[in-house]
């Protein structure tokens, strides 16, 4: 928690220190022209966790990353044509593109829930933007509110479920268009709309069948190839165990059982197992407090097969 958070009106100190805070790991409220955003470093897993503790969010759903301009937005994801176009036209707005992670782009695996795929948008709103150029990251930033609540559009929306729970509020007003983007994959070359919003199905020029894995819209993100045991105090000799705390600290989420750094190294964990030659994953037990509650859903589903969940 948070002591308390410091609500700040928009401007060049505002935007100077709430980039201080992205640098130092720390979520910051601050608004788009969509609704207010829970902004952190999408290339610091544990800000990013952050941000989840924030929200209560019950599960890692993937996140949106804010870029700049079309050009940072190439250097995170593969655009083919179809989704260039639709970024030369709708960009800086609310529309986000769901398209094939670039190798080595940097970004956290808890932003993409481990996903092959990350949501990309270039906002319009002034503060973003800002807080884009000055911080120097790209930003992941779900919506300012708690889960489950109504998504905000004023800072004293943000502050009704997040005060105390983040340090600072940019407030520059209401947001202008006041619902979420219009999310738009690509899949097989072709375009679809994965949620509706501002910007029309006309307007994109896609469909809305075959939808693919967006933020949110799936309940099974990630799960290794391998069978996955939990709560294991030790690994099987055929078995890559991970760990946290005093248990199995060889290859540990955290040693020293902290549940932000644990969340942060998750999914990167996962993966090294899934990629190892052992034929089976064994997890340390996780308690189920705080941010452990949402490392061990992501842990129960990635045991259980699509037509369980």
């Amino acid at each position: 928690m948070t002591p308390n958070t410091i609500l700040r009106p928009y401007g060049t100190a505002a935007i100077a220190a709430a980039a201080d805070l992205i640098r130092s790991g720390h979520p910051v409220a601050i608004p788009t022209e969509t609704v207010y955003g829970l902004a952190a470093d999408a290339t610091n897993g544990e800000a990013v966790a952050r941000v989840y503790e924030a929200k209560g969010r019950p599960a890692f759903n993937p996140l949106i990353v804010h870029v700049l301009d079309l050009a940072a937005a190439e250097r995170l994801a593969v655009f083919d044509d179809t989704a260039r176009a639709l970024a030369v036209a709708h960009w800086p707005g609310p529309l986000t593109l769901v398209l094939p992670q670039r190798a080595g782009n940097g970004i956290a695996s808890l932003v993409t829930a481990g996903l092959d795929t990350i949501a990309i948008r270039v906002p319009a709103h002034r503060a973003m933007r800002a807080l884009l150029i000055t911080s120097a990251k790209p930003l992941a930033a779900p919506s300012a509110n708690a889960s489950g609540t109504i998504s905000p559009t004023r800072a004293e929306h943000v502050l009704r479920t997040l005060s105390g729970r983040i340090a600072m509020v940019v407030d520059d007003g209401s947001c202008a268009v006041g619902i979420e983007s219009t999310i738009v994959g690509s899949s097989a070359g072709h375009m679809q709309l994965l949620r509706a919003g501002p910007i029309s199905m006309g307007a994109l020029k896609v469909t809305n069948n075959t939808p693919i894995t967006s933020p949110g819209q799936l309940a099974r993100h990630y799960a290794p190839s391998k069978p996955l045991r939990l709560n294991a105090m030790s690994a099987n000799i055929d078995e890559w165990g991970i760990g946290f705390g005093p248990i199995m600290p060889l290859r540990s989420l955290s040693t020293v059982g902290d549940l932000m750094t644990a969340a942060a190294n998750l999914f990167d964990m996962l993966h090294t197992g899934d990629m190892s030659d052992m034929i089976g994953i064994a997890v340390a037990p996780i308690p189920f407090i705080g941010m452990g509650l949402a490392i061990n859903d992501r842990l129960i589903r990635a045991t259980k097969g699509p037509e369980e969940i």
